[in-house]
């Protein structure tokens, strides 16, 4: 158990590795363009938005910054788990490896992708000034939520790409729409109440929130939040690993 355990490890980071080095394949700065790239990005985006929205939100760069970094990390985690399994349609055929190890392979590249933009998000925290806080050290807990709610949706959206393709293009309008949903530029309390109460349902723009308290406000989130985080993330991995489960024979006869 233990061998097996080790092998599907040793696996998911060669898989891992192949997906970041075919990404900056052919570029001069190679994975260097994984710090600089997401800190190019929030550069701009602050001088941009930090005057429009600065009399609304207070250190508004970060705020929006925050929100962006979790839901580049939830985005780009579900859409490439998505098609991890059509992907790898011969290794599937030809290896005896859990189907699991494909999209979670994905979901570790979205992550290391995501640690790398960390580095980048850091310099900007130094760049605000924003106080170092012991409520930091829970960043990471926001971490593995939004990994445990991106598995679970990983893992529905790459059986159903086997059998529908044309969910890609589905689930990119529903990302759009659901983005919008998360108050990544914008303050909650400015929306209508009936409004506030959905998006505060929105497990995406929980961790979002989850993560600004540590980070922007030095406190630890109240109990409520860390009671929705823990039922989306359980709820999520439970029915995303029920149907990829439930749909293994259906999907390796389509394939």
């Amino acid at each position: 158990m233990k061998a097996n355990f080790k092998q599907y490890l040793f696996v998911i980071n060669e898989l891992t590795a192949r997906e970041i080095k075919r990404r900056y394949a052919g570029s001069s700065l190679g994975i260097i363009w994984s710090v600089l790239n997401p800190l190019l990005h929030m550069v701009v985006i602050s001088l941009v938005f930090s005057t429009m929205f600065r009399r609304s939100i207070d250190n508004f760069p970060i705020y929006f910054l925050t929100g962006q970094i979790f839901w580049t990390l939830f985005s780009t985690a579900t859409q490439s788990a998505m098609t991890a399994l059509s992907d790898n349609r011969s290794l599937l055929v030809r290896t005896r490896l859990p189907r699991q190890t494909f999209v979670l392979s994905r979901i570790y590249t979205a992550l290391a992708n995501f640690g790398y933009t960390c580095v980048a998000y850091v310099v900007m925290l130094a760049v605000f000034r924003v106080r170092l806080s012991a409520a930091m050290l829970l960043f990471p807990a926001a971490v593995l939520f939004m990994l445990a709610i991106s598995t679970g949706v990983g893992y529905i959206l790459s059986v159903a790409y086997i059998f529908f393709e044309d969910v890609k293009w589905l689930y990119s309008v529903f990302l759009t729409l659901w983005m919008y949903l998360s108050a990544l530029f914008y303050p909650v309390s400015k929306l209508p109440e009936a409004m506030q109460t959905f998006v505060g349902y929105n497990p995406i723009y929980i961790v979002i929130a989850f993560a600004r308290t540590c980070v922007m406000e030095g406190k630890v989130p109240d109990v409520m939040i860390w009671i929705r985080l823990i039922g989306w993330s359980f709820t999520s991995l439970a029915v995303g690993y029920y149907i990829f489960r439930s749909k293994g024979n259906q999907v390796m006869q389509k394939i």
